[in-house]
């Protein structure tokens, strides 16, 4: 199956080098190695989307990028993007955004963009060549903490009071719809809590779960149909967190062991400087700041690794 997805992961790679190429398949064969049908029917399968279907999806959202940020003629973009006129570019762009390109340029707002997928990851080169398991144990370390300050900022999200966590979140959200919506306004992410950055809050004492974006404090822009917008305080964060891991080996734990101490943490009982140390000499004491702010998740195994931050304040 890895040498499936790694195969596909190349057509994806390949694809996204020109989208605006107007014969790609019999050339994109030739360079992954694989005979035209053979591609078409193991992209379909790895995928989930056919390939004439994920090129169109991708040619629309670039071409409504580029509406937004490059001055020049809506046919020059439709023809860039192989629409054989500006009627037919004006047609997908209305069913796939429920705007015309025209209305979109003129007011850019948040749309659902298609994004590139994603099927085959950096971290499992270690299962497929180097011994997973090997890897996973060199690197799995014990979760730690550290501070971190977030100034003031807003919120754009949707608080999911049917869910916990990451999976039961998008047992009632469509996760392209929603994801393509941040996307299109990934422009206007703040610049710590970025785009895709998701976390808990507390509602009647019930951890729920939310995903979206921060945005500057003084953002006044559009607000998504199904999002929300909420304004948060500055606050100083504990950050429990595991650096850099092999996701395919270690996520479930890795998530427990950040997430145990997480939860059971007592700030009160033990203090932690900027750096990380845990010396009451050198640090105030906490306690916790839930009711103001709320807590966020951070999870790029392969970046940073996996963090949760949960809001505090000095006694």
């Amino acid at each position: 199956m890895y040498q499936q997805q790694e195969a596909v992961q190349k057509m994806i790679d390949w694809i996204e080098q020109d989208l605006c190429r107007e014969s790609f398949l019999l050339d994109m064969a030739r360079a992954v190695g694989y005979s035209p049908y053979y591609c078409s029917a193991l992209f379909h399968q790895v995928s989930g989307s056919t390939l004439k279907s994920y090129v169109a999806r991708r040619r629309l959202c670039r071409a409504a990028l580029e509406l937004s940020g490059i001055r020049g003629r809506v046919l020059d973009i439709a023809v860039k993007y192989g629409f054989s006129s500006q009627e037919a570019f004006t047609r997908a762009f209305r069913g796939a955004f429920g705007c015309t390109p025209a209305q979109y340029r003129r007011q850019p707002g948040p749309i659902p963009l298609f994004m590139g997928k994603d099927v085959f990851h950096p971290w499992q080169y270690s299962a497929m060549y180097q011994g997973g398991k090997n890897m996973s144990a060199k690197d799995l370390r014990e979760a730690r903490v550290r501070v971190e300050y977030i100034p003031a900022h807003k919120y754009m999200g949707i608080w999911e009071e049917r869910a916990a966590g990451y999976g039961d979140f998008w047992q009632y959200h469509s996760c392209d719809q929603v994801c393509g919506i941040i996307e299109s306004m990934r422009q206007e992410s703040h610049p710590v809590v970025t785009s895709h950055t998701a976390g808990w809050w507390y509602k009647d004492g019930k951890r729920c779960y939310f995903y979206g974006f921060g945005v500057p404090e003084d953002y006044s822009g559009p607000v998504p149909k199904g999002f929300q917008l909420q304004s948060f305080p500055g606050s100083y964060y504990l950050v429990f967190y595991h650096p850099p891991f092999d996701y395919m080996e270690d996520n479930g734990e890795v998530m427990r062991r950040v997430e145990d101490l997480a939860w059971n943490y007592d700030p009160t009982k033990e203090s932690v400087d900027s750096n990380g140390i845990s010396t009451a000499e050198r640090s105030g004491r906490f306690v916790w700041n839930e009711d103001q702010c709320q807590c966020y998740q951070r999870h790029y195994p392969e970046g940073i690794g996996y963090e949760v931050l949960r809001p505090v304040k000095l006694l």
